[in-house]
């Protein structure tokens, strides 16, 4: 649950940023200096861009894993060339919180840019970004819990309903009564 959470927040962040991407130029001067600023103030108190803190030594150790397999004697050349253009490439991050307040931007107007910085940067706001995962996996939790006991009543109920219907409009015959067993029938004589 959490992972999809993330990976639906990467994407809606991807494609807000391909778009803008393209449009980057021109919309760029429609937002004001006000704005950004309080977009990129909202970015940061949403940490909306914290879950792509992996990606470059991420990047940075597969590159050097692969590396060193195909050249195992030049490990410590490889790892420290591939560590000192990873902190080089570091301050391309900038990129990332530029455009995601572009996306938010967008969206938002600066004065609820402000209100959601404002909310998220109070102890409430604090303590929902910190403690929202373990609530989320809690309802995520209970609603699993309730789903199982609302289909089970479901079943139960829709099934003596139905049965109640079907009795009172005679579609199911009466059980046939027992038939009579050998002593009964010589006693009958």
């Amino acid at each position: 649950m959490i992972l999809a959470h993330r990976v639906r927040r990467f994407s809606t962040v991807l494609a807000a940023s391909v778009v803008l991407a393209a449009a980057v130029p021109a919309f760029a001067q429609d937002v004001s200096e006000a704005h950004l600023k309080a977009a990129r103030d909202a970015v940061a108190a949403i940490k909306a861009t914290d879950l792509f803190d992996g990606i470059l030594p991420q990047a940075a150790s597969a590159l050097k894993s692969e590396m060193i397999q195909k050249n195992p004697d030049l490990q410590e050349v490889i790892t420290s060339t591939v560590d000192d253009t990873a902190l080089k490439l570091a301050s391309r991050r900038a990129d990332l919180e530029k455009e995601a307040a572009l996306a938010y931007a967008r969206v938002f107007s600066a004065d609820e840019l402000n209100a959601i910085a404002g909310f998220y940067t109070s102890p409430a706001g604090k303590k929902l970004l910190q403690d929202g995962v373990i609530v989320t996996r809690e309802v995520g939790k209970a609603a699993d819990i309730w789903q199982r006991g609302i289909a089970r009543d479901l079943a139960e109920q829709s099934a003596t309903a139905l049965e109640e219907i079907i009795k009172a409009k005679g579609l199911i015959p009466p059980p046939a009564p027992e038939a009579a067993t050998d002593g009964d029938a010589s006693t009958a004589n």
